[in-house]
């Protein structure tokens, strides 16, 4: 267990000793989600070391404590996985663990977070807070808790968010067994920092965030550990070390709503020990309503992804792609959706197929299926790792 999560878990009974000495004039709200998952891949395994089974079984759960008082509140949320076939995708984690103290234009928060900034669809490029769990799903959108003491001030010219975060977790890697990994396996266990100050080194984050008539506005600026690794060969060469460099990032992200569209940009400026660089990403959504005299929504997307970062730099797939989609919103009891979209490289002509849809099941339950299909990657492309792990997923949920 490392030491983030044993500073996390160490957090809880001083949240609870916090609350339960307000419990007479405060309310709780607990609740609980449990998920069974399975993956099917469609092709053999590529590199040396990995699982050959055709299924890939995992469960998870957590369960949610809020709390709310007349002028605080707090939340406690556990998360814990278990992966049957790679050990690296099994998890315990607390994604919020806090308590905050509300006013009329503050709101102060210590303790385990999980933040969200942007706005586009296909890649989330100022989303910079959370470290990314990134064996849980290669869309970049599941996070891990993140230590933090966060400051948010409201006035009347817009949202300032100071963030101030002490402890730093490592990302998530698939094991030598693992499926989607790279094609030596990586040493998680023995992480290098470009700080002498290792995990505990104490980044900063600003965002100010407003609104001006129909265009929603978002600046960002970041000064800390990267949570993206760049990946080394250790001595011998049979595996790969994460190493963790400190940047200075400058985001910006915008959306632009008028009728049936939206308008949608992101754009970073980071600054690394050995490069500078800028990446965006931008595009739109259109809606049609009520197609065909039916509930049912249908938005089209259209997104260009750029990324000048050198080769030296963390792997990124998204540097030079044309990201196409269709999102189904029947906008029924069971409220059924679904998201096709494709991913196409401009210069490689990489394409990854990406398929989500959702539908609730009675009161209690959501099926959800996911698949990923990579194709077109020679040897010498990014993508190349992962062009053999197409696969399904189904996935059930309870809560409770």
């Amino acid at each position: 267990m490392n030491t983030s999560l044993l500073k996390s878990l160490a957090t809880i009974p001083l949240l609870f000793s916090v609350l339960f000495a307000e419990t007479g004039r405060a309310s709780w709200d607990i609740s609980s989600k449990f998920d069974l998952s399975t993956r099917i891949f469609t092709e053999d395994t590529r590199w040396p070391g990995q699982d050959d089974s055709t299924t890939q079984l995992s469960i998870a759960g957590s369960t949610e404590f809020r709390w709310r008082g007349e002028e605080s509140r707090a939340s406690i949320i556990p998360y814990l996985r278990h992966d049957e076939t790679d050990d690296e995708r099994s998890l315990a984690d607390l994604r919020e663990g806090y308590w905050a103290k509300e006013a009329e234009n503050y709101e102060l928060l210590i303790g385990f977070n999980t933040v969200f900034w942007g706005v586009t669809e296909s890649v989330h490029l100022v989303d910079i807070v959370n470290q990314t769990d990134a064996v849980a799903d290669i869309d970049g959108e599941d996070k891990l808790g993140q230590p933090m003491i966060n400051l948010e001030l409201q006035r009347d010219w817009g949202l300032v968010g100071v963030y101030l975060l002490p402890w730093f977790r490592e990302r998530s890697f698939a094991g030598e067994d693992g499926r989607l990994r790279t094609p030596l396996p990586v040493d998680s266990d023995n992480p290098r920092y470009q700080s002498s100050d290792q995990e505990n080194h104490v980044d900063l984050s600003l965002r100010y965030s407003h609104y001006v008539g129909s265009v929603d506005i978002g600046v960002s600026a970041f000064s800390g550990t990267s949570r993206e690794a760049r990946l080394l060969p250790n001595a011998d060469g049979s595996e790969l070390i994460p190493y963790y460099d400190q940047i200075d990032q400058i985001g910006l992200d915008l959306q632009f709503t008028g009728d049936a569209w939206l308008w949608k940009l992101e754009a970073i400026a980071r600054e690394t020990q050995n490069d500078s660089f800028s990446a965006a990403v931008g595009g739109f959504e259109y809606s049609f309503y009520q197609v065909a005299d039916t509930a049912a929504d249908i938005g089209v997307l259209i997104e260009l992804q750029y990324d000048g970062r050198d080769d030296g730099e963390p792997v990124t797939l998204a540097d030079n792609d044309l990201f196409a989609g269709i999102r189904l919103a029947l906008n029924d009891t069971q409220d059924s959706a679904v998201l096709v979209g494709m991913g196409y490289d401009l210069k490689t002509s990489e394409t990854y197929l990406n398929i989500e849809a959702d539908r609730r099941l009675g009161e209690d339950y959501v099926l959800e299926l996911r698949a990923r299909f990579f194709t077109n990657a020679s040897p010498q492309d990014t993508g190349y790792a992962i062009d053999s792990d197409d696969y399904l997923q189904l996935e059930l949920s309870r809560y409770f």
